[in-house]
């Protein structure tokens, strides 16, 4: 059971949550806060003072003002008008996430909900009731309001849910567990979708994904490395400590680690001076990726934590601050720092895959035909890495530098932070399946090599995915082996095959 306090969440928390079914509490202490926030909405509204969203309209009409006896209207009105989501939903996962990344925030006790709505939406988390949220229609400020609006209608008894594999009405879902719906008080319907968690969650789904990604792309580059009878003194520790980043010293550690005991990697001068960049520089490119996923780790982590709803309320009460919390500006530039270095990854390797197939290239039979020119082999494996790799870079180009003024202009910047979560999870997807393709030619490659001279590391993730693609010995459907191959690399556990060496002397 994970406690949740508002302030502690972590990233291998929401793995536990959303990949390994771990059950989620709120904690005691967090608890009181949120009762002493409420307090103090319900005396802002008992003694109608003007305070945006409780007692006013909202965007424009935050000067409108409105009279006690309806602020459950008000709050009913908000959450109806602004689900106006459209296109396919969400992941489920992504969904999952943002109901408990939104009861987090809750947590913190600068919203002014009471306990029962928190409670509510942990039960959802908890009993995998999951709303069904469009995944178009967030400008990124002003929070996430259309996708959350359709996350709040669950708690009111509408919209839709995934439950128990179907997708039906929310009430449904509810009767069969014995929920009840709620009725949004003062400031509650704000507070549910005024916040980043779309595309939060989107990115917290797309990271733990991606950092998947990052660790096996090293562990299928030391498998072409074997396979293109590599030189290894490129990866020497003295060359990356020689220039300092971290990631890169880490990267050119691992691979080091994996192809330790190989025979089929080479040294300078045995068979060539120099490999191409592709192989000779995968440190460098592998660790700026890891950099740019750090940067992407540390803000995703801040804001799980963060409150991100307006108007926030402090000091008991005294203090009512209307500010900008919910514009999603640091994770929109996340999230295209995101796109931007899994998407590299996919460029490179795209080229380590044209080195294995290209016979201008290598020693190895053409296009790893087992026939060539009779059987065509990898040689449109690769096409398909190209087209990939080309897509993602027109789904690179930044999201975040856009902005389109909304609600008569007084929401005059916006962030577009949700469609640069979107787009880096489009981007993920397209990665895996370059890397499949590599890791499908990278396999044949180290067969014709000699599978008995391979690294221990590499040996063991070459048999386990012999297990899932089979050599090439006849030219067949080759579709059906990338996309098996790619599912295998989203769902096996990754930790399994990571080692993590030591340096030889710890010098950085």
């Amino acid at each position: 059971m994970i406690t949740l306090t508002g302030e502690s969440l972590t990233l291998e928390q929401m793995k536990e949550v959303l990949y390994r079914g771990q059950k989620v509490r709120a904690s005691e202490k967090s608890m009181d806060a949120v009762k002493k926030s409420r307090e103090a909405v319900d005396r802002i509204v008992s003694e109608s003072k003007v305070v945006y969203g409780i007692t006013t309209g909202f965007g424009k009409f935050s000067d409108v003002l409105i009279d006690k006896n309806h602020v459950q209207d008000l709050q009913l009105n908000l959450i109806r008008s602004h689900a106006c989501g459209v296109g396919e939903p969400f992941p489920e996962i992504v969904s999952k996430a943002m109901v408990l990344l939104r009861a987090n925030a809750l947590l913190k006790g600068f919203s002014g909900v009471r306990p029962i709505i928190i409670e509510k939406l942990l039960e959802l988390v908890n009993l995998e009731i999951i709303p069904v949220i469009p995944q178009q229609g967030s400008l990124g400020a002003s929070g996430d309001l259309a996708p959350l609006s359709h996350l709040a209608l669950v708690l009111i008894g509408e919209g839709e849910v995934f439950y128990k594999g179907n997708r039906m009405e929310s009430m449904g879902a509810l009767q069969q567990e014995g929920i009840l719906p709620v009725t949004l008080e003062a400031k509650e319907g704000l507070a549910l979708i005024n916040g980043t968690q779309a595309m939060t969650a989107m990115g917290v789904v797309g990271y733990l994904e991606a950092e998947q990604l990052a660790y096996e792309s090293e562990l299928i580059a030391s498998m072409t490395i074997e396979g293109l009878n590599g030189i290894i003194d490129a990866f020497a520790e003295e060359v990356h400590v020689a220039r300092g980043y971290k990631q890169q010293i880490d990267t050119a550690r691992r691979i080091r680690g994996y192809l330790s005991d190989s025979l089929l990697t080479t040294q300078q001068g045995e068979l060539r001076v120099q490999d191409a960049y592709s192989l000779r520089c995968i440190p460098q490119v592998h660790g700026a990726s890891w950099q740019a996923l750090d940067y992407v780790k540390e803000k995703l982590e801040i804001e799980m934590n963060a409150a991100t709803d307006n108007p926030l309320i402090f000091d008991d009460g005294e203090k009512v601050i209307s500010g900008g919390n919910f514009h999603g500006q640091p994770i929109a530039f996340a999230m295209d720092f995101m796109k931007i270095a899994v998407a590299e990854l996919a460029n490179i390797s795209e080229r380590r895959i044209e080195r294995l197939v290209n016979p201008q290239l290598n020693d190895l039979p053409a296009f790893l035909s087992p026939q060539p020119g009779l059987q065509s082999g990898a040689m449109i494996m690769q096409y398909a890495a190209a087209a990939l790799v080309s897509e993602n870079k027109t789904l690179a180009h930044p999201a975040s530098v856009d902005s389109i003024p909304s609600s008569a202009n007084q929401e005059d910047h916006v962030s577009m932070g949700t469609i640069a979560s979107r787009h880096a999870y489009q981007i993920i997807q397209n990665v895996r399946r370059v890397l499949a393709i590599e890791l499908i030619c990278a396999m044949q490659a180290v067969e014709i090599r000699g599978i008995e001279k391979m690294a221990t590391q590499t040996k063991e993730f070459y048999e386990k995915g012999r297990e899932q693609v089979a050599s090439i010995k006849q030219d067949r459907v080759f579709s059906k082996d990338i996309e098996k191959a790619a599912k295998w690399l989203k769902e096996i556990e990754i930790s399994h095959f990571i080692k993590e060496f030591s340096l030889e002397k710890e010098q950085y």
